[in-house]
Protein backbone atom coordinates (compact mmCIF):
# COMPACT_ATOMS: atom_id res chain seq x y z
CA UNK A 1 0.00 0.00 0.00
CA UNK A 2 1.13 3.56 -0.69
CA UNK A 3 2.86 5.24 2.24
CA UNK A 4 0.95 7.98 4.07
CA UNK A 5 3.84 10.41 3.49
CA UNK A 6 3.74 9.95 -0.28
CA UNK A 7 -0.07 9.98 -0.35
CA UNK A 8 0.05 13.32 1.49
CA UNK A 9 2.55 14.69 -1.04
CA UNK A 10 0.28 13.60 -3.90
CA UNK A 11 -2.66 15.38 -2.26
CA UNK A 12 -0.59 18.57 -1.83
CA UNK A 13 0.48 18.32 -5.49
CA UNK A 14 -3.15 18.43 -6.57
CA UNK A 15 -4.24 14.80 -6.89
CA UNK A 16 -8.04 14.90 -6.78
CA UNK A 17 -9.97 12.14 -5.03
CA UNK A 18 -13.53 11.27 -5.92
CA UNK A 19 -14.34 8.72 -3.20
CA UNK A 20 -15.61 5.38 -4.41
CA UNK A 21 -16.59 2.14 -2.75
CA UNK A 22 -13.55 0.26 -1.39
CA UNK A 23 -11.17 3.24 -1.59
CA UNK A 24 -8.66 3.48 1.25
CA UNK A 25 -7.95 6.64 3.24
CA UNK A 26 -6.13 7.82 6.36
CA UNK A 27 -6.84 10.56 8.87
CA UNK A 28 -3.55 12.41 9.45
CA UNK A 29 -2.91 14.61 12.48
CA UNK A 30 -5.06 12.53 14.78
CA UNK A 31 -4.71 9.59 17.10
CA UNK A 32 -5.99 7.47 14.19
CA UNK A 33 -3.22 8.32 11.70
CA UNK A 34 -1.72 4.82 11.95
CA UNK A 35 -5.01 3.29 10.78
CA UNK A 36 -6.19 2.89 7.22
CA UNK A 37 -9.93 3.15 6.61
CA UNK A 38 -12.00 1.92 3.68
CA UNK A 39 -15.07 3.46 2.10
CA UNK A 40 -17.73 0.78 2.57
CA UNK A 41 -21.47 0.51 2.49
CA UNK A 42 -21.52 -1.56 5.67
CA UNK A 43 -19.21 -2.79 8.39
CA UNK A 44 -18.57 -6.50 8.38
CA UNK A 45 -16.87 -8.32 11.26
CA UNK A 46 -15.89 -11.88 12.01
CA UNK A 47 -16.93 -12.77 15.56
CA UNK A 48 -17.51 -15.83 17.68
CA UNK A 49 -21.18 -16.22 18.49
CA UNK A 50 -22.51 -19.22 20.32
CA UNK A 51 -19.03 -20.76 20.09
CA UNK A 52 -18.94 -20.58 16.28
CA UNK A 53 -17.22 -18.20 13.86
CA UNK A 54 -19.78 -15.88 12.32
CA UNK A 55 -19.70 -13.00 9.87
CA UNK A 56 -21.68 -10.15 11.39
CA UNK A 57 -23.08 -7.14 9.57
CA UNK A 58 -23.20 -3.88 11.50
CA UNK A 59 -24.69 -0.55 10.47
CA UNK A 60 -22.38 1.44 12.74
CA UNK A 61 -19.66 0.85 15.26
CA UNK A 62 -19.57 2.42 18.71
CA UNK A 63 -16.35 4.40 18.23
CA UNK A 64 -17.15 5.68 14.78
CA UNK A 65 -16.95 9.31 13.87
CA UNK A 66 -20.19 11.03 12.95
CA UNK A 67 -18.48 12.55 9.90
CA UNK A 68 -15.20 13.89 8.61
CA UNK A 69 -14.62 16.24 5.71
CA UNK A 70 -12.90 14.80 2.66
CA UNK A 71 -10.43 17.69 2.82
CA UNK A 72 -9.29 16.37 6.24
CA UNK A 73 -8.39 12.88 5.03
CA UNK A 74 -5.73 11.53 2.69
CA UNK A 75 -6.63 9.12 -0.10
CA UNK A 76 -4.41 6.03 -0.14
CA UNK A 77 -4.68 4.89 -3.79
CA UNK A 78 -4.02 1.23 -4.47
CA UNK A 79 -1.28 0.05 -6.80
CA UNK A 80 -3.85 -0.50 -9.56
CA UNK A 81 -5.35 2.97 -9.08
CA UNK A 82 -1.89 4.58 -9.21
CA UNK A 83 -1.03 2.70 -12.41
CA UNK A 84 -4.31 3.85 -13.98
CA UNK A 85 -3.70 7.47 -12.92
CA UNK A 86 -0.21 7.32 -14.45
CA UNK A 87 -1.51 5.87 -17.70
CA UNK A 88 -4.24 8.53 -17.92
CA UNK A 89 -1.72 11.34 -17.42
CA UNK A 90 0.66 9.91 -20.01
CA UNK A 91 -1.98 9.64 -22.76
CA UNK A 92 -1.04 13.11 -24.01
CA UNK A 93 2.54 11.96 -24.61
CA UNK A 94 3.59 10.90 -28.11
CA UNK A 95 4.70 7.45 -26.96
CA UNK A 96 3.13 6.84 -23.54
CA UNK A 97 4.64 3.99 -21.55
CA UNK A 98 4.61 2.76 -17.97
CA UNK A 99 6.67 -0.19 -16.81
CA UNK A 100 7.22 -1.68 -13.38
CA UNK A 101 10.31 -3.77 -12.67
CA UNK A 102 10.54 -5.74 -9.45
CA UNK A 103 13.77 -6.66 -7.70
CA UNK A 104 14.43 -8.58 -4.51
CA UNK A 105 14.92 -5.30 -2.65
CA UNK A 106 12.42 -2.93 -4.29
CA UNK A 107 10.79 -1.68 -7.46
CA UNK A 108 11.45 0.67 -10.34
CA UNK A 109 8.69 2.47 -12.19
CA UNK A 110 9.78 3.63 -15.62
CA UNK A 111 7.76 6.17 -17.58
CA UNK A 112 8.27 7.67 -21.02
CA UNK A 113 7.61 11.41 -21.38
CA UNK A 114 8.33 13.98 -24.08
CA UNK A 115 11.52 14.81 -22.17
CA UNK A 116 12.64 11.19 -22.30
CA UNK A 117 12.50 8.21 -19.97
CA UNK A 118 12.32 8.65 -16.20
CA UNK A 119 12.89 6.03 -13.51
CA UNK A 120 11.55 6.10 -9.94
CA UNK A 121 12.69 3.64 -7.28
CA UNK A 122 10.94 2.64 -4.07
CA UNK A 123 10.64 -0.24 -1.65
CA UNK A 124 7.05 -0.98 -2.75
CA UNK A 125 5.42 -1.02 -6.17
CA UNK A 126 2.77 1.45 -4.98
CA UNK A 127 5.43 3.93 -3.82
CA UNK A 128 7.32 3.59 -7.13
CA UNK A 129 4.12 4.36 -9.05
CA UNK A 130 3.35 7.16 -6.57
CA UNK A 131 6.76 8.76 -7.09
CA UNK A 132 6.24 8.77 -10.86
CA UNK A 133 2.78 10.27 -10.45
CA UNK A 134 4.14 12.96 -8.12
CA UNK A 135 6.69 13.86 -10.79
CA UNK A 136 3.94 14.21 -13.39
CA UNK A 137 1.79 16.33 -11.05
CA UNK A 138 4.38 18.83 -9.88
CA UNK A 139 7.72 18.03 -11.47
CA UNK A 140 9.26 16.77 -8.25
CA UNK A 141 10.28 13.32 -7.22
CA UNK A 142 10.67 12.07 -3.66
CA UNK A 143 14.16 11.21 -2.50
CA UNK A 144 15.20 7.79 -3.66
CA UNK A 145 15.43 5.32 -0.79
CA UNK A 146 18.52 3.17 -0.37
CA UNK A 147 17.24 -0.17 -1.72
CA UNK A 148 20.32 -2.02 -0.51
CA UNK A 149 19.43 -1.57 3.19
Amino acid sequence: MLSLALASELKEAGLVWRPALHDFFAIPSSDLEERVFVVADMTIDVQKLFGRDMITFNGAVEWSLDYIMIADVVWMPTEAQLRELLQDRLLAESQPAVALVGYLDGYQCQIQTADGPRTFEALTAADAYGAALLFLLDGSAPERPDLSA
